[in-house]
């Protein structure tokens, strides 16, 4: 069960998350499936779930991360990036 009090930022909307679930899971569960930029031509999305593809590459407290790989913590500050870099 998903608590309201336990939530994170994400493009400024606040998103619950349960314990032990990733940034991607949280947001996956809120019917967030676009995350911003991905490589190349590609949009991020979460894909892969082991960090291995990059494409859910977000800023969490403006350091890039994979949103696969980062455990949703209270009053993180997740944002799309507008573009990736290689």
């Amino acid at each position: 069960m998903t608590s309201t009090s336990q939530a994170f930022l994400f493009d400024g909307k606040a998103i619950p998350f349960d314990s032990n679930e990733t940034i991607a899971m949280a947001l996956d569960r809120a019917g967030i499936r676009t995350l911003g930029a991905g490589q190349g031509n590609s949009t991020g999305r979460y894909f892969c779930g082991i960090g291995t593809c990059q494409a859910c590459t977000v800023s969490v407290d403006g350091t890039r991360m994979e949103a696969c790989l980062t455990p949703a913590r209270i009053g993180l500050q997740v944002e799309r990036i507008a573009s990736v870099s290689l």
